[in-house]
């Protein structure tokens, strides 16, 4: 065989070799799949201050009126507004969800940037990148939708801090938003596209997220989601802002630690003010489930944490329909909540609501119904596993309030050490892989 056959012969079984190698290589690749590592339930501009914070009336005494509304959000016009999100699983790809779910007009996005975070407004050296939405670098998002990102090929750590950047370059009057931002956000003063700069420099800040919903990373086959789905308890309001001290934080953290569980991310949707039946601060938890919980790629597991507004806000005595409420109205509400989320194969953990006698809306005809529901919660076998909440936090020598040591002063919110009582709570063993 002359070498010139022979190099022929080797050329051809090295392509043959390249090709065997690429197909074994593509079910690999065909096996990773989406999953949502942080997000955060969109909310309208408008809302009505949470009664939870208002003293029960007295007998003979009528409903008081209602306080005034939360200050509007600032408006973005020609400017660019940097979020901070943290991460819980990590990936080497990642995709952006926007919203504009209460928007009201169409939402122009000028420009969109991803990066990792260094400190305060500031990015970490190379490691910003556009985004694109259907292969353009400005868009628009039509009133009540939501969009996502292209993939982008960014290496994204566990319980890591990512930038997000946009530039609004027309009035925003109606954001969707999400109130109870638990990192700074900055809003440049200076106008015109910044969603590039290193640092965006002398800005205002907030503390409330503008219409980014859920961050995605591309993940391995076993990685899965929890969605944390609840009030302000699970929003982490009472928190200590820029150190993820919210119980889903906490919870994440532990999640990373253990080898079993490295690959389970969970997210936040929670909302301070939150109803299971009704409308307030954010719709309620029946009319939001299936953005906040269904849409959630690789959803898996659901901790239900709600009702206790329903309590304070419809447990008074002169309490009027639609806020009148039972405790059998919550148990039914929390079946609704299992039913649907067993239809798409999710698992749902139910958690016991935690003491709140000595709160500004404690009734005792209240602390009767949230006894009542953590009773069925406990016996009714309604719930794949149950997560008590309610025995983590409460004082031994009486359990119908809130450990004084967990208490921010209010009776009802737990403060950051609370809250890691509550992610302790949670048993790993839960989440094993379908």
């Amino acid at each position: 065989m002359t070498n010139e056959r022979l190099s022929r012969r080797l050329f051809a079984l090295s392509c043959i070799l390249g090709s065997l190698l690429a197909c074994a290589a593509q079910p690999a690749r065909a096996q990773d799949h989406w999953v949502a590592t942080w997000a955060a339930s969109p909310q309208g501009p408008r809302f009505v201050f949470p009664r939870v914070l208002m003293p029960a009336p007295q007998p003979g005494q009528t409903n008081p009126p209602p306080p005034p509304a939360f200050p509007p959000p600032p408006t973005i016009n020609n400017q660019t507004v940097r979020m901070i999100v943290h991460t819980s699983i990590g990936g080497r790809r990642i995709r952006v969800q926007l919203s504009n779910a209460f928007g009201t007009s169409a939402l122009q996005v000028g420009a969109a940037h991803v990066a990792l975070h260094d400190k305060d407004s500031a990015i970490v050296a190379g490691s910003d990148h556009p985004l694109t939405f259907g292969g353009k670098p400005s868009f628009t998002i039509p009133p009540a939708a939501e969009v996502l990102s292209d993939p982008v090929d960014l290496d994204v750590p566990k319980l890591s801090d990512l930038v997000i950047s946009l530039y609004i370059p027309v009035e925003a009057t109606t954001p969707t938003i999400h109130l109870t931002g638990l990192h700074t956000t900055y809003i440049s003063k200076q106008t015109g596209d910044q969603t590039g700069a290193s640092v965006i420099a002398d800005a205002q800040t907030v503390q409330l997220w503008y219409w980014i919903s859920a961050v995605d990373v591309d993940a391995p086959k076993n990685a899965g989601l929890i969605v944390a789905f609840g009030d302000s308890i699970t929003d982490g309001a009472t928190s200590t802002p820029d150190t993820n001290r919210s119980w889903p934080s906490q919870l994440a953290e532990r999640l990373a630690a253990n080898k079993a569980t490295a690959s389970i991310a969970i997210v936040n949707e929670g909302i301070s003010g939150n109803r299971l039946l009704n409308d307030g601060a954010g719709v309620s938890a029946l009319a939001r489930f299936d953005r906040d919980v269904l849409s959630q790629p690789g959803v898996k597991w659901l901790i239900v944490l709600e009702g206790i507004n329903d309590i304070g806000i419809g447990g008074r005595p002169n309490a009027e329909p639609p806020d009148a409420v039972t405790a059998d109205d919550l148990i039914g509400a929390h079946k609704q909540i299992i039913e649907r989320a067993h239809m798409h194969g999710i698992k749902v953990i139910g958690a016991t609501l935690t003491p709140y006698v000595g709160a500004a809306y404690a009734t005792e005809m209240g602390e009767g119904m949230r006894e009542a529901v953590n009773q069925w919660i406990r016996t009714s076998d309604a719930y794949d596993a149950v997560v008590d909440f309610d025995d983590a936090t409460q004082d031994p020598a009486n359990p119908k309030q809130i450990l004084a040591k967990y208490n921010i002063r209010d009776h009802l919110h737990p403060n950051d050490d609370g809250y890691k009582a509550m992610a302790a709570a949670v048993d790993l063993s839960i989440f094993k892989s379908k």
